[in-house]
């Protein structure tokens, strides 16, 4: 990854709809060698997709809600069915496997307490939990999407 891939991801961080002469025109190069970089990271995975970002406060989802999840349960068959049932909860945004205290942390979406609560049963409902812990934020001060590309292998 040379200064110009790394110019190109920056620049479609910010705006994955540019078109592909103007993202060659902020990166410095001319449309062709820009599009060709474009579409190896894609065919790569580098590029996993590109989306559009939603306001959740007018979509009236602007309480975040984040659960910590306890379990006895740590088999590959609970796993797969956990899975399938946090995947089919539209509100649960991010779902992670940790490593320490919390076994599992979701992060929820929803309108008000009584959307979380609805939320809360079908967890409960569909899997054996041993504890889960609810934290509501009360601001939100940096969300991005936005990855940090001073990492990235030369």
């Amino acid at each position: 990854m040379d200064k110009f891939d790394k110019a190109i991801l920056d620049a479609l961080q910010d705006d994955a709809t540019l078109p592909v002469a103007e993202l060659a025109a902020r990166v410095g190069l001319t449309a062709t060698p820009c599009w060709r970089r474009v579409q190896r990271m894609e065919a790569s995975g580098l590029i996993r997709k590109r989306v559009v970002l939603l306001d959740a406060k007018k979509l009236n989802v602007g309480v975040t809600v984040f659960v910590s999840i306890r379990t006895q349960h740590h088999s590959v068959d609970w796993l797969k069915s956990f899975h399938r049932l946090v995947s089919s909860i539209p509100e649960v945004t991010e779902f992670y496997r940790m490593a320490g205290q919390t076994d599992y942390l979701l992060k929820v979406v929803v309108p008000d307490i009584a959307a979380y609560d609805r939320v809360y049963k079908r967890l409960i409902q569909g899997a054996e939990l041993g504890d889960v812990s609810s934290s509501f934020a009360m601001e939100e001060i940096k969300c991005t999407t936005r990855l940090p590309l001073d990492y990235a292998a030369a």
